[in-house]
């Protein structure tokens, strides 16, 4: 049970008691009546009260289980019934118990449960008797029959819609995961094969090879950091201490001493906070793009710009390699990611290229 739904368990437990209490408070000693019979109803009262607190508050894991809370739905319908039919004041615990057939009946039964509980306590009342002196009685008693069966109907939609709500979460924690999963994993892993490839080939040159294998576990330890931290859904490394465009500098030049490429980096405007999301979505756009041009582009130079305007900022990252054909079909999730974090963000990704001639990609995010 979420904690939303206990909040509202134990609301309903409340309006339960307090509706059964109120009640007492009129046929207490100096109340009507003989003390006798008011001690009786009292006594009732308490009955029905323990048996609710004892077989329905302290079994949350039964509720909506036909067996056993179907028999614990008809004991207290009993109990209300002999205590309208001693004292009427006693039609205010029907209140309380209007939400009870939907909390202890699975979904189906438990309209047949409140239906039975409004005739219970319409005939404790004499209603049925008094049809055929005032018709009109009629109306009242099916009115507030579909009264109580609309509201069923009601927090059935809420509790449906809760559960469409929990699915929808679900599935955007999942799409998260993945993009953050590509994000640091898959780049790194990536970026550590291309290394140790590099170093495999230069087997020749001691010197060249420790080099690479010192970059592939610098990048090996930065993406365990990046993964734990993407799982936890907190800030990247990369910005946890620096702004952004100081952050994009580091990428910058780390996938130049990793790649050998030329990659330029410049910011225009005046740089200021923009909040987690929208950085970490820069973030990433801008690794993405400089990891899809290692790996696809054969490029000679790379840039990143990062432009700060009034309403809005932007990321650009360009090559001069082979290019594509952006209307094609592609291989990869990255480019799926990466549209995904922006709309998320409320921004958008285009992409312009042409085979041959290079490639320019544009993240932009509204930010006031």
């Amino acid at each position: 049970m979420t904690g939303l739904a206990a909040r509202w368990v134990r609301a309903f437990h409340l309006l339960f008691f307090g509706c059964l209490a109120i009640p007492a408070i009129g046929i207490l000693p100096g109340g009507d009546g003989d003390l006798r019979e008011r001690g009786v109803t009292l006594g009732v009262a308490v009955l029905m009260g323990a048996w609710y607190g004892f077989f329905v508050v302290r079994r949350p894991e039964l509720l909506e289980r036909l067996n056993p809370m179907a028999l614990h739905l008809l004991v207290l319908i009993a109990l209300l019934c002999i205590l309208i039919r001693r004292e009427p004041l006693y039609e205010v615990t029907l209140f309380g118990m209007f939400a009870l057939p939907y909390l202890l009946l699975p979904h189906g039964w438990s309209y047949l449960g409140a239906g039975l509980l409004m005739v219970t306590a319409m005939a404790a009342k004499g209603m049925f008797t008094q049809v055929a002196d005032d018709p009109a009685v009629l109306g009242s008693m099916v009115g507030s029959t579909a009264l109580v069966l609309i509201m069923g109907v009601f927090s059935r939609f809420l509790i449906t819609l809760g559960e469409q709500g929990k699915a929808l979460g679900v599935l955007e924690e999942r799409a998260r995961l993945a993009r953050e999963i590509h994000d640091t994993l898959a780049q790194g892993f990536m970026g550590i094969i291309t290394q140790l490839e590099a170093a495999e080939q230069g087997l020749g040159d001691p010197v060249a090879v420790r080099q690479r294998i010192s970059l592939a576990k610098r990048l090996a330890r930065d993406n365990l950091t990046e993964a734990r931290r993407s799982v936890d859904a907190l800030r990247p490394e990369a910005l946890r201490d620096v702004r952004l465009d100081g952050a994009l500098a580091t990428v910058a030049e780390r996938w130049q001493a990793a790649n050998g490429i030329p990659v330029t980096f410049s910011v225009d405007g005046r740089p200021r906070p923009l909040g987690t999301e929208v950085e970490t979505t820069v973030l990433r756009a801008a690794q993405e793009g400089l990891a899809n041009i290692a790996r696809h582009a054969g490029a000679e130079r790379a840039a990143l710009t990062l432009s700060y305007m009034d309403d809005e900022v932007t990321l650009d990252v360009l090559d001069d390699g082979a290019g594509f054909d952006p209307s094609g079909p592609h291989d990869g999730y990255g480019l799926v990611a990466m549209r995904e974090r922006a709309s998320r963000a409320g921004g958008t990704v285009t992409v312009e290229s042409t085979p041959k001639e290079g490639t320019a990609l544009c993240l932009s995010i509204p930010c006031v």
